[in-house]
């Protein structure tokens, strides 16, 4: 079962990246670049569900597949492969020694550090190997910024969506068992 969660989440996240460049489209600064990035959500949901290893394998797996849909040089995607899952990895053991424990899933402030981590580390990093790398002469700071900007608001995005849907399964749940317990020789009901 799990090796088919980890397919699922490799699938989902180059899905997740083409179908936000679909719908905010209106928000894209540049091939590399959105102001809202949903797979930004994945990255760390990899990581903190599937674990250290198995999340940065699942979120290069998933990269290797976006690799396709751009025309740029091996090198270079891979090197942007590594940024992508440098990311979160860094910001999650960041943390951890910061406050020597794990995150809390169900603390919102731990959630949100770690969100702010995550999409600060991210964009420093890509931007970093893409001086680097001399695809830029100089850093771009405001890139940097709006990267920052797209993984977070991204993140963001997508924890409260995830909120939402697991929300409305514990509703539905709830009504579905208050309905089950239901006495049918009761004539109130």
């Amino acid at each position: 079962m799990y090796i088919l969660l980890i397919a699922g989440l490799v699938v989902l996240f180059p899905a997740t990246h083409l179908f936000n460049g679909w719908l905010f489209d209106f928000a894209t600064i540049n091939s590399h670049i959105s102001l809202i990035y949903l797979s930004a959500f994945l990255r760390m949901v990899n990581v903190l569900v599937l674990g250290p290893l198995w999340g940065t394998v699942t979120t290069f797996l998933g990269s290797l597949l976006l690799m396709a849909y751009f025309d740029e040089p091996f090198g270079y995607s891979m090197l942007n492969n590594a940024s992508t899952c440098a990311g979160p990895l860094i910001a999650l053991y960041v943390y951890q020694f910061q406050l020597n424990r794990p995150v809390k899933l169900n603390s919102l402030t731990d959630v949100s550090v770690l969100t702010l981590y995550c999409s600060l580390g991210n964009s420093l990093i890509h931007h970093m190997v893409w001086y680097l790398q001399n695809t830029s002469s100089e850093l771009r700071y405001s890139e940097a910024l709006w990267m920052f900007v797209g993984d977070l608001l991204g993140t963001l995005l997508g924890a409260y969506l995830m909120k939402g849907v697991l929300d409305l399964m514990e509703f539905r749940q709830s009504r579905l068992a208050a309905s089950s317990n239901k006495d049918p020789q009761d004539p109130k009901h």
